[in-house]
């Protein structure tokens, strides 16, 4: 009390504010200098920081997605075996499809049906792909263009490609051109739909800013318009190739001699239970592998948007 009462309201305040001489050094630091060259030095020093601080935000962030992947795959296993170990009638376990896998692999069936699955789903993948962003352009820049073509985009959106395929078959032929054409018309409608919401839901705001910096209908549809609807674009390119696999496999179940759709309508027919599992496993990592590719090249291209 009494050092207090010596010392007065003056130390005690001086107590408060004044907290050292290391204070005084990083306060005298984050001071914006007034000198040219001392405040290019500090903001290099801050810019340095501070990608120091996002490479490691972002090492801790792609380590806890593999940590979190491997308790994915863990759980998924764990919840097959529980399954498998259920009572549930030739449900296969594990290790039976495991050594179906390598019985397929070595006498070559897998690949081969694999790659004739592959083979049709890109080919109808691509092109309706390239057949609906410059169509998805057209509606989303042109109102006309849009209303024409709308009702019978709705219209045949409401048709499952499932249900076109006898019709296919019919007017087709039981060759390659029905099932690429079915899966090209799941593409097709998939990826249409996300481009024209694409270019409709760009920002008004940017586009009349664009156009009061002169810019003409050209340069505002390519310095805007396009970077501003690739995010859409590459959604429905996802949802299309997913619509791709699913309708592959339904043609192949119709009208195939190879193909892995194929090779599961052949294993039911002898209630081959391991081989329909091996079919099913390459269907979903073949289409997760290409996924990841896809959303790997939307990250490159979209690298300026936000993300959580």
């Amino acid at each position: 009390m009494k050092d207090e009462l010596l010392s007065g309201p003056a130390a005690s305040d001086r107590t408060a504010t004044d907290t050292g001489p290391a204070d005084r050094r990083t306060e005298n630091t984050d001071a914006v200098s007034t000198d040219p060259a001392t405040a290019k030095r500090q903001n290099a020093q801050k810019n340095a920081q501070k990608k120091k601080a996002q490479k490691k935000a972002g090492g801790t962030g792609r380590l806890t997605a593999v940590l979190l992947g491997f308790a994915s795959a863990a759980l998924g296993l764990l919840t097959w075996v529980v399954l498998a170990n259920s009572g549930i009638d030739g449900f296969p376990g594990p290790v039976s499809v495991a050594r179906r896998t390598g019985q397929l692999i070595a006498d070559g069936t897998l690949f081969s049906d694999a790659g004739a699955s592959l083979e049709r789903v890109l080919i109808g993948y691509v092109l309706g792909v390239v057949l609906a962003i410059p169509v998805g352009f057209l509606m989303g820049w042109y109102p006309v263009v849009r209303r024409l073509i709308e009702p019978w985009l709705q219209f045949f959106r409401m048709v499952p490609p499932l249900a076109i395929i006898p019709l296919a078959i019919v007017l087709m032929g039981i060759d390659e051109t029905p099932k690429i054409f079915v899966i090209f018309l799941a593409s097709f409608l998939s990826s249409v739909v996300s481009t024209f919401q694409g270019v409709v839901a760009v920002d008004v705001t940017l586009v009349n800013a664009a156009r009061v910096l002169g810019a003409r209908d050209p340069q505002v549809f390519i310095g805007v318009v396009v970077p501003a609807s690739t995010p859409f674009i590459l959604v429905g390119m996802r949802i299309g190739l997913g619509a791709s696999w699913a309708t592959v496999v339904a043609a192949e179940l119709i009208a195939a001699q190879d193909g892995l759709g194929h090779r599961m309508q052949q294993a039911q027919l002898y209630y081959d239970l391991p081989t329909i599992f091996v079919q099913v496993i390459a269907i979903g990592a073949i289409g997760l592998v290409m996924d990841r590719l896809l959303l790997l090249a939307e990250r490159r291209l979209t690298h300026w948007q936000e993300r959580r």
